[in-house]
């Protein structure tokens, strides 16, 4: 991916997800950010992770002159993308328009809760707001119970920063074929709505009933679950196969395993056989049921916290954690078997890169001091 570059209008969120997925994977991703009142002495901070391997450029979007170089980057660009509300964008001066007019090849990103258009499109909101209105939201939790954020995983990266980068490629790919670029919707409520694809197809098979806690994958079931352990962790059972079903009932040792197999899928007896299921697990803890459960096929695993799941053995030998500048992180992913990604660099101090990353996209350096005098570069 090396030969593409990006150029990226700093944002929160799920804007960076997607600069950070493009950037691990050798995307020449240039980060546009804006000064301000702090920024003169920010040095480099490896805890903004979601900022790695990627080239900052310190530009005042309201300087006529920082706005006419993000247009001199386009021209040079494969894609740009932004997490404006809809119609910002404009005002500044970089549009779709005046972008794919320097540079009719373009993909324009453009990332956002509730999408360009709509009722909503000018709105304030939040993950959870987006999930909740794509019906996302309503899927997790127990039974009788509220609805639970998870995080903000779902909206902001899953159904926000992963579609964006998604659609980028998609679209930078169509472009190379067509010659000509296009502008990239990412909502988080489309993408949000888009994760819960499985859940509709099987309303329409009536096999999911609307209503949380309440189905095969969503707690409803004993034999997928989480149950507590006698030191308050906790571990996941995810014994949905009947084989693995057999494997679990008989690791517990409970007597009537033979008559719980064959009514594993008996909805009635659910509640009953995950109180049975609670009890048992309540009575180790939860180092002692993964010792128990060790090279089974029963799928249960222990619930890690965040510290505890890079210390894990397994993924310590695929190295799904790496450390940047002190801080244990998430690797680059997916893997490639010829062009691995390289191990992640820190993120930049702001405006590190100025002038070499200009320099490089071929904006002369004379012009770049210019810049840097008149103020419309930092």
């Amino acid at each position: 991916m090396s030969t593409l570059k990006i150029v990226e209008i700093a944002g929160l969120g799920p804007g960076p997800y997607c600069g950070m997925m493009l950037a691990d994977l050798g995307a020449d991703v240039v980060r546009i950010e804006r000064p301000t009142k702090w920024t003169g002495t920010v040095a480099i901070d490896p805890r903004l992770v979601l900022n790695r391997n990627r080239r900052s450029v310190g530009v005042d979007l309201k300087h006529p002159d920082g706005v006419e170089t993000v247009l001199r980057l386009v021209e040079r660009a494969d894609a740009l993308f932004e997490g404006f509300r809809p119609g910002v964008a404009e005002r500044l001066g970089f549009g779709p328009q005046i972008c794919l007019d320097r540079n009719p090849r373009l993909v324009y990103g453009r990332m956002t809760g509730w999408g360009q258009d709509g009722p909503l499109a000018q709105t304030a909101g939040h993950d959870i707001n987006y999930i909740a209105l794509a019906g996302t939201l309503s899927t997790v939790g127990e039974k009788n119970g509220r609805p639970i954020p998870a995080g903000n995983m779902l909206g902001d990266f899953g159904g926000g920063g992963m579609l964006l980068a998604f659609g980028l490629l998609a679209a930078i790919l169509e472009a190379r074929e067509s010659g000509r670029g296009q502008v990239v919707d990412a909502a988080m409520i489309d993408g949000a709505a888009l994760l819960t694809t499985q859940n509709h197809e099987m309303m329409a098979r009536d096999a999911w009933v609307d209503a949380r806690g309440s189905n095969l994958v969503d707690t409803g079931a004993h034999f997928y679950n989480t149950y507590e352990t006698a030191d308050g962790e906790y571990v996941a059972v995810g014994a949905v196969e009947p084989q693995f079903y057999a494997d679990l009932l008989q690791i517990l040792a409970i007597p009537d395993a033979e008559e719980l197999a064959a009514s594993q899928r008996d909805e009635t007896s659910w509640a009953t056989t995950h109180q049975r299921l609670a009890a048992i697990f309540r009575s180790r803890s939860r180092g002692e049921w993964v010792q128990l459960f060790e090279g089974s096929d029963s799928c249960v695993t222990p619930v890690l916290s965040l510290r505890e799941a890079p210390q894990h053995a397994h993924n310590r030998e695929r190295k799904t954690f790496v450390e940047v500048g002190g801080v244990v992180q998430p690797a680059p992913a997916p893997r490639f078997s010829r062009t691995p990604a390289p191990h992640p660099r820190p993120c930049p101090a702001f405006g590190e890169h100025t002038r070499s990353a200009l320099v490089e996209w071929g904006i002369p350096d004379c012009d770049v001091e210019e810049l840097l005098r008149v103020g419309a570069l930092s």
